[in-house]
């Protein structure tokens, strides 16, 4: 069997169809680089990652083949041996991109790449995912009526079989009780990254970060054309400030699954989001690559749009009141049951009888597997700018971006992460958890860290040690030195802790307000211990502040 790929993206959705075969030692792959690409450079690392046999196109061209395997119709597969089963690159057709085929004419579609030389139909089935998309297809090639089949979609029925593993992914990104908004951009002129570059950062800036986690989800051609290193260039604010960028193949989709809504230009990869019923956003600003009846130009006449940054919340707000799963519908059909239906027209092209033996690929009902756990867990930023209110015991506290514009009580910096700048301008220096290696020779007491702060950065008036999970040494510079611990929320028998770091911001702000009237020489303020209320995003907690006991003075920080 070969397998035929013209893009990352396209081996993406080829490789969702081979646990078809899983445990069956007679079907042989390999994979081949079709040329004429834009995105043949990712394209043939892609290849490479996925650790098949290649064959180089020549080669492929002069071998005989007992099944050909494509996602894109483009580069000359009619030219190959064998017959041809072709399914979409994507969700659905929805979309026409200018210069390339047939104007107006959904891409993965065209005749003008469908048609040999003969003007005949070379694939000798198209495996499409609804029967809309049938009736698409035979009403621009009439003769290709035979040659399809209504299957589902492998991607989808992937994304639907992580469902259950949502609290999994969302640990593995470290969301916690924040929403997590997916932006997703599709490629080209139209797409929400090269109309709205900058919608990520100013989202990131204007979002509490313990209320919101922002990832961003592009299409793999995009990665392909912007590469690894501008692109962490261009979103380097956003990046700071906590922005999750999905990598291209797999982590992808188990972003739309840990979300709580997305947002998104005319991409088609909401329509995944719209499957699992997650509230959507639009953000395209219209052009002429959205083809009118089409799902997603159906869904995004259905949601709300986002105008601004600063717009969101009543967005969201708006959006979870359109039933998107019926939207969805629109695009999948036989959901959850894609690798059955294509597995009977994969052996008869094969000339092969499935299995019978008991081996893995003898079972008719082929689950397609989930999704594996996102390996990008968010950059914590290094420094915020901290607003906090005090209410008597109660603290609420909201953190931005310390290069934001939001006005703040005070900036917060991780030592020694932050900048020098950042560092040196900080009312509150936090130390986070350590490992010292086993030839490490000298180590800070957290006691004795804490009064290094002081004395180094005149500017700092707290310093906290952190001492482990819901557990820091406080110095404040007019209050004196503390323990604070905190007690984990519950929610249905599923604890959360706070950031060690929004917990020195709190206690800072406490002390501070306590002892802001206070004039030089009166006495110092009364010893803990002290039961606060700290606030932060959705969930508050109760931190007790207590004297310092001597294991925690000496803790190794």
């Amino acid at each position: 069997m070969l397998v035929a790929v013209r893009s990352a993206g396209a081996l993406h959705r080829l490789l969702d169809v081979l646990p078809v075969f899983r445990g069956d030692s007679r079907v042989v792959t390999r994979l081949t680089l079709v040329p004429g690409s834009d995105f043949d450079a990712d394209a043939l690392a892609a290849v490479e990652r996925s650790g098949a046999r290649t064959l180089p196109w020549d080669e492929a061209l002069r071998t005989p083949h007992d099944l050909v395997l494509a996602a894109s119709p483009k580069g000359g597969l009619h030219r190959l041996s064998g017959p041809r089963l072709l399914l979409p690159h994507g969700a659905g057709f929805n979309k026409s991109v200018d210069g390339d085929g047939s104007p107006g004419i959904p891409s993965g579609l065209d005749p003008h790449f469908l048609l040999d030389a003969a003007a005949e139909p070379w694939a000798d089935l198209h495996a499409l995912a609804h029967e809309s998309q049938v009736a698409r297809l035979v009403s621009l090639i009439p003769r290709a009526a035979r040659r399809t089949a209504v299957v589902g979609d492998p991607t989808l029925d992937r994304v639907l079989a992580s469902a259950h593993h949502r609290e999994e992914y969302r640990d593995a990104l470290g969301t916690g009780p924040r929403r997590l908004v997916a932006v997703t951009s599709t490629w080209g002129p139209e797409s929400l990254l090269s109309r709205r570059p900058g919608l990520v950062a100013e989202l990131t800036a204007l979002l509490p970060y313990d209320t919101h986690q922002v990832a961003l989800v592009l299409h793999p051609n995009q990665h392909s054309r912007i590469g690894a290193f501008d692109l962490a260039r261009h979103l380097a604010p956003a990046l700071a400030a906590g922005l999750v960028l999905a990598a291209p193949y797999e982590e992808w989709a188990s972003l739309l699954v840990a979300a709580d809504a997305v947002v998104t230009d005319h991409g088609s990869t909401a329509l995944y989001a719209a499957a699992l019923g997650r509230p959507v956003v639009g953000a395209y600003d219209g052009g002429d690559e959205l083809l009118p009846d089409s799902p997603m130009a159906h869904l995004l006449a259905a949601v709300p749009s986002l105008a601004s940054a600063d717009g969101l919340e009543a967005a969201l707000e708006a959006a979870r009141q359109v039933d998107t799963r019926a939207h969805a519908a629109q695009a999948f059909a036989c959901q959850g049951e894609a690798l059955p239906r294509l597995r009977p027209h994969l052996y008869r092209l094969l000339g092969l009888r499935p299995p019978t033996d008991g081996s893995p690929a003898d079972d008719d009902s082929v689950d397609a597997p989930a999704f594996p756990r996102p390996t990008r867990p968010s950059h914590r930023p290094k420094a915020f700018a901290v607003r906090a209110e005090v209410t008597g015991e109660r603290i609420v506290v909201r953190r931005f971006p310390a290069h934001g514009r939001q006005p703040a009580h005070h900036l917060a910096a991780e030592y020694p992460g932050a900048d020098l700048r950042q560092l040196q301008s900080a009312t509150v220096l936090w130390r986070p958890l350590t490992e010292h290696g086993l030839h490490s020779r000298t180590a800070w007491t957290a006691e004795g860290w804490t009064a290094r702060a002081l004395e180094e950065y005149p500017g700092c008036r707290t310093a906290a040690a952190v001492l482990g999970r819901g557990r820091i040494l406080v110095r404040h510079r007019t209050a004196g030195t503390m323990t604070a611990h905190v007690e984990p929320a519950e929610d249905r028998g599923r604890l959360s802790y706070p950031d060690p770091s929004v917990m020195a911001s709190a206690v800072h702000a406490w002390l501070s307000d306590r002892t802001k009237e206070k004039t030089p020489g009166s006495p110092p303020s009364p010893a803990p211990p002290s039961t606060l209320t700290l606030v932060t995003g959705p969930v508050a907690y109760r931190v007790r502040l207590e004297p310092p006991r001597p294991d925690d003075l000496r803790y190794e920080v």
